[in-house]
């Protein structure tokens, strides 16, 4: 995967650094911020420099809660996967407001999962959240696991990877096998989210021939994309 030829901490003023007073001294490639979710504030440790960008809450992240917040009765009693959890702040976030099943995924890297296990620790969220390392485009380890949601928030950065993101949601939403009697689920957008689904929030810009890159490699790849407000999308497979 190609990393980005800037800084992500450029985009964010000087912040104090908040460390636990039950945890050790974190490391100089780190910093601890308090960060603002609706009800709650969230410790989370952030590199200080990522080069796939798993560094650092990205303003998607702090829109896409608040837009939970309002359509939570959407995803009580989802089964979720993240895409892109970074730091894994916003599926601990659904984790403490919700108690949801909730699983974090991101590229195959020890230290992304290390953090994430670290961020769950100092925001009382034990025991970890269950964590995937998964590289878009590659077979799936997890595949019977049944998640009916997947949700991410600013992905869509590295242009050049579409495809393989594309191929990553059209196998999830497609392996999707419902437990139980399916007619207890919403199978309608009227009713709610459709089982499975995949919510995403954009709130990186983008050119905009890049943004419709990714929705109609989508709709080619057999999905149908919603626009519900926000910059928040549905998207969910035709079959």
């Amino acid at each position: 995967m190609e990393t980005a030829l800037f800084s992500p901490s450029s985009l964010f003023g000087n912040t104090s650094d908040n460390s636990s007073d039950e945890e050790p001294s974190t490391p100089q490639n780190f910093v601890e911020r308090t960060h603002q979710f609706p009800g709650m504030e969230l410790i989370v440790r952030e590199f200080s420099f990522h080069q796939l960008n798993a560094n650092l809450l990205w303003p998607g992240t702090f829109a896409f809660s608040e837009w939970l917040v309002q359509k939570r009765s959407m995803i009580e009693g989802r089964h979720v996967i993240e895409l892109g959890s970074g730091t894994g702040a916003l599926a601990i976030f659904l984790k403490k407001l919700l108690q949801i099943d909730v699983t974090t995924s991101d590229y195959d890297d020890q230290e992304i999962e290390d953090n994430i296990a670290y961020n769950c620790k100092i925001n009382k969220v034990v025991p970890a959240l269950p964590h995937v390392k998964h590289t878009w485009g590659d077979s799936f380890s997890n595949a019977n696991s049944n998640w009916d949601l997947i949700i991410a928030s600013d992905i869509l950065l590295y242009v050049k990877q579409y495809p393989n993101l594309i191929k990553t949601l059209s196998f999830l939403l497609k392996v999707y096998q419902p437990k139980g009697n399916m007619n207890m689920l919403p199978q309608n957008k009227q009713d709610g989210l459709p089982y499975p689904a995949f919510l995403m929030s954009w709130r990186r810009r983008i050119g905009k021939d890049d943004e419709t890159l990714f929705f109609k490699g989508c709709e080619d790849a057999g999905m149908e994309v919603q626009h519900l407000g926000s910059r928040v999308y549905c998207i969910t497979s035709k079959e």
